[in-house]
């Protein structure tokens, strides 16, 4: 008997004690609302290197993309973490808007199909997740479909969430719009083009994490 309490104390106190991994950080958000812009950054800026491809054209990010054992460091403290890159998550996907873009019908369609199966990827990795960052395009209106049922998914699985409102060096940027719109998160305004408010990102990063 006295064993056994002994062996249930083990395990308990080693539940309570043992580390945790690696934390996997993932970056959601509408498609061009700046993800692997910043994602990139941060490679760029902590390993030197990208992540994955930029392009005007929606949905260039069709597959998960991660990068692991990225560490970065504030004021001498470190975090370390697994980034997660996903496709852009829309409500509707049509062929043509690739057509705009000068891509031939049957690449257009192969695209749409890759984008379409991109999106289902990117919801089945929320379960995996142990803090998601939102980028949002702050020259658009924020209160839309997408970002409000990422949001809600999150919140109904307890992750937490930095809302990160990009694109502030364009005139049509709107911060407190967004702001506005997600009164009960933070928010950082930042351009993952031109690294503007980068150092903001990384303090609001680093507190994001410790709620994991």
């Amino acid at each position: 008997m006295i064993k056994v309490i002994k062996n249930f104390a083990k395990k308990i106190f080693s539940g309570i004690f043992k580390k945790k991994g690696e934390i996997k950080l993932g970056f959601y958000g509408s498609p061009n609302a700046g993800k692997t812009s910043i994602a990139n950054r941060i490679c760029q800026d902590w390993l030197g290197e990208d992540l994955g491809t930029v392009s005007k054209m929606p949905h260039e990010t069709r597959e998960v993309q991660a990068k692991e054992k990225v560490m970065i460091s504030r004021d001498g403290k470190k975090i370390e973490f697994k980034l997660i890159d996903t496709p852009g998550i829309a409500t509707k996907i049509d062929f043509e808007d690739f057509m705009k873009f000068g891509m031939k019908k049957k690449a257009a369609q192969e695209r749409a199909k890759e984008a379409t199966q991109g999106i289902i990827e990117s919801i089945k990795w929320l379960d995996d997740m142990d803090a998601v960052v939102i980028m949002i395009d702050s020259t658009v209106n924020p209160y839309s479909q997408v970002n409000i049922t990422i949001i809600g998914n999150l919140v109904a699985r307890n992750i937490p969430v930095l809302i990160v409102a990009n694109k502030i060096d364009l005139k049509k940027s709107d911060i407190k719009k967004v702001k506005g719109a997600f009164p009960e998160y933070d928010v950082v305004g930042i351009s993952a083009k031109s690294g503007e408010n980068i150092d903001e990102f990384y303090e609001a990063l680093f507190k994001l994490v410790k709620k994991v």
